[in-house]
């Protein structure tokens, strides 16, 4: 296929982000919208749309959405009202979703994505709020197709944004940004492989310098992250080869296979006019009050870019590391909550962007599985900071205390790991090396310098590990040098 760096054509990528709401209940029915629970069994008439039924709005749809629309610079309409959205599929039991079309809660935002070499600022055109449509599983029978309709009527908002991404790693740190920002609103928990939060990318081509867009395809069934930019490099790729062999480019929705990595067809073109969008009856409009507004922007986060730059200004973190300690609000908060307990931002910056990372990468958990307090973490920060132990004994200590639940100090103390900062004990040993080695101690005198590091091996090697490196150092050029 074409490479598209060197091609003499321009994508334009637009992404429509669906994000699952962490609210208790369903958006217009009072039904737990606990995930895993048994195959239907969240599911009551409401939800059916039975006749005589009456939908309900859950007023925390409403403020989760002005949460979002907030920490994006949206506008919030004071009046919106709902829309029926009306298809036939096997998991939507109502024949229609109750969604919102002309009147969005939310327009005219931006987001703010970073890459490598440049900054960008992505424009929304809109979030809105709808009901989710239930689950068809294809795999579980030979010849049926099965349908859970627990999900049917979760709440969820839709994130559209302006065509403004050209590149597939433009739409994954998009991607990423709405992730991390709907975690720290706390308003969904971003897990695509769970449903959580899923992506539809429309993809189109056109030769660069043209203002004209191209005609699109829609990308759906992209599970991860990495996913979103396959599917899309694939498909920019794919309209390239097309166009320059002669072909026209149609509008259509694809399926992305992420075993065979390529696109298979799943409808041709459709439009809004498709879905007989017409006024929800059965739900007042929308009305969003100051008073609304106001308590709302009073509860929110501080928001990651927010967060970012105080770590780095207030803290005196790296760029790279205030990236990766606030990438998740529970990893920024953990780290706060030990800074609460020690005042050493970048003893403990390390300990967690060495160590506490490496556990969670290896056992696959978030920082709010992760089995040591902040208390103990800054206690054992505190042991090295104290000379109490060294670092290889503090690494140690941090792998027995995953397990232990225990004080550093008294592991430490268990596992022979204090160091010992008396010279009565530390001296002894230095003169038995420096006697032991008058060949070296020759030619450090000579200017050898270098050899330091020699004599403070031998000492630590004799002392079990137990001496401070700190104070051999420096008691061991006092006797050379005298």
């Amino acid at each position: 296929m074409t490479t598209i760096a060197n091609s003499k054509y321009e994508a334009v990528i637009g992404l429509e982000v669906h994000a699952q709401l962490l609210t208790e209940s369903k958006a217009f029915a009072p039904v737990s919208t606990e995930y895993g629970g048994a195959p239907n069994t969240q599911v009551t008439p409401l939800c059916l749309g039975h006749p005589g039924t009456l939908p309900v709005l859950n007023e925390n749809l409403v403020r989760y959405i002005i949460r979002m629309g907030l920490a994006t610079e949206c506008k919030v309409a004071r009046k919106s009202i709902f829309a029926r959205k009306n298809y036939f599929y096997p998991d939507l039991p109502k024949g229609y979703q109750i969604s919102q079309f002309d009147t969005p809660i939310c327009y005219e935002g931006n987001i703010h994505i970073e890459l490598e070499e440049y900054d960008k600022t992505i424009g929304l055109t809109r979030i809105h709020m709808e009901e989710d449509a239930g689950k068809s599983i294809h795999d579980q029978d030979p010849y049926h197709t099965l349908v859970d309709l627990n999900r049917a009527g979760t709440p969820l908002i839709e994130i559209v944004s302006e065509p403004d991404m050209r590149t597939p790693q433009e739409a994954y740190a998009y991607l990423t940004k709405i992730k991390q920002i709907v975690q720290y609103l706390e308003i969904c928990d971003g897990n695509m492989e769970e449903g959580s939060l899923r992506c539809d990318a429309n993809v189109s081509i056109r030769p660069r310098g043209q203002e004209e867009l191209g005609t699109r395809t829609e990308l759906k069934n992209m599970n991860s992250f990495r996913n979103v930019e396959r599917a899309i490099s694939y498909e920019i790729e794919r309209q390239i080869d097309l166009v320059e062999s002669g072909g026209e480019v149609i509008q259509k929705t694809l399926l992305w296979d992420a075993n065979k990595l390529e696109t298979r067809q799943m409808r041709t073109k459709e439009e809004a006019h498709d879905y007989r969008y017409f006024p929800e009856p059965d739900i007042p409009p929308v009305i969003v009050t100051e008073e609304l507004l106001d308590e709302v922007r009073s509860n929110l986060p501080e928001l990651p870019d927010v967060r970012l730059q105080r770590f780095m200004d207030e803290l005196g973190l790296s760029e790279e590391d205030a990236i990766v300690l606030t990438e998740s609000r529970y990893l920024a908060d953990y780290y706060e909550n030990v800074l609460e307990k020690l005042d050493e931002p970048k003893a403990v910056a390390n300990v967690i962007l060495s160590e506490v990372l490496r556990v969670l990468n290896e056992r696959s958990i978030s920082i709010r599985e992760f089995p040591i307090s902040v208390d103990r973490l800054a206690e054992l920060v505190k042991l090295k900071l104290d000379d109490k132990v060294n670092s290889s004994a503090m690494q140690e200590i941090f792998n027995e205390m995953l397990t232990e639940d225990k004080p550093p100090e008294e592991l430490a103390k268990e596992m022979n790991l204090i160091q010992v900062s008396d010279s009565g004990f530390v001296e002894p040993i230095i003169e038995e090396v420096i006697a032991s080695n008058p060949d070296e101690v020759e030619k450090y005198k000579g200017g050898k310098k270098a050899l330091i590091g020699f004599f403070i091996g031998q000492v630590m090697k004799k002392s079990q590990g137990k001496a401070n490196p700190k104070q051999v150092r420096e008691l061991v050029a006092k006797k050379l040098d005298s």
